[in-house]
């Protein structure tokens, strides 16, 4: 008598991009139409055309996933370009931050999250925690080449050269939601570089 073979999974235990990419748009799609306190996971997997478990697979809860896939459209550091300047750095990290938080569904969605961080501990403290690392991520890209340039000292804060730049547009396109004047990367940048 021949040993009963074990079938390999067929596909139950792989995730597929397709699949994972399905569910991120229909996280977007949601979260746009009807924000985070209406969001649910069979929504999403409806809109995704896949089954809950597919979603849970990959999440294991609402507030993971919204939190892993709006942190992945934040401005992608490795895009960010060494200048050659604290100045040209800046101005760059600046556009590739306005142009993420002008994008229709950041628009909708990001006011929404800091709506829900207000109201629910758990959201604000996943939402700070991710948000601060990014800055620190940044800070410590955007002064570690200056402090090697020579433009900023040994012991320049990285949070607070994030803070003084990514503040006030934040404020203008996020919170306001007011159109950025003509130049306004080059001005808040020359107002900080002193």
């Amino acid at each position: 008598m021949e040993p009963a073979r074990k079938r390999a999974p067929a596909g139950a235990a792989v995730l597929r991009p397709d699949v994972t990419g399905a569910i991120r748009d229909a996280v977007f799609a949601e979260l746009a139409a009807a924000g985070y306190g209406r969001l649910s996971i069979e929504a999403v997997a409806r809109r995704a055309g896949v089954g809950k478990m597919a979603v849970y697979r990959r999440w294991g809860s609402k507030l993971a996933m919204v939190i892993d896939l709006v942190g992945s459209v934040a401005v992608d550091l490795s895009a960010l370009p060494d200048t050659g300047s604290l100045r040209g750095d800046l101005e760059t990290f600046l556009r590739l931050a306005a142009r993420a938080l002008r994008h229709p569904l950041a628009n909708q969605i990001v006011p929404d999250l800091l709506a829900e961080a207000a109201r629910t501990p758990e959201i604000a403290q996943t939402l700070q925690a991710a948000l601060r690392t990014h800055q620190r991520e940044a800070g410590a890209l955007l002064t570690t080449r200056a402090i090697a340039r020579g433009e900023l000292p040994a012991d320049a804060d990285p949070d607070l050269l994030v803070d003084l730049t990514i503040g006030p547009l934040y404020w203008r396109l996020a919170v306001v939601r007011t159109a950025l004047p003509k130049g306004y990367v080059k001005k808040l940048v020359a107002a900080v570089l002193p």
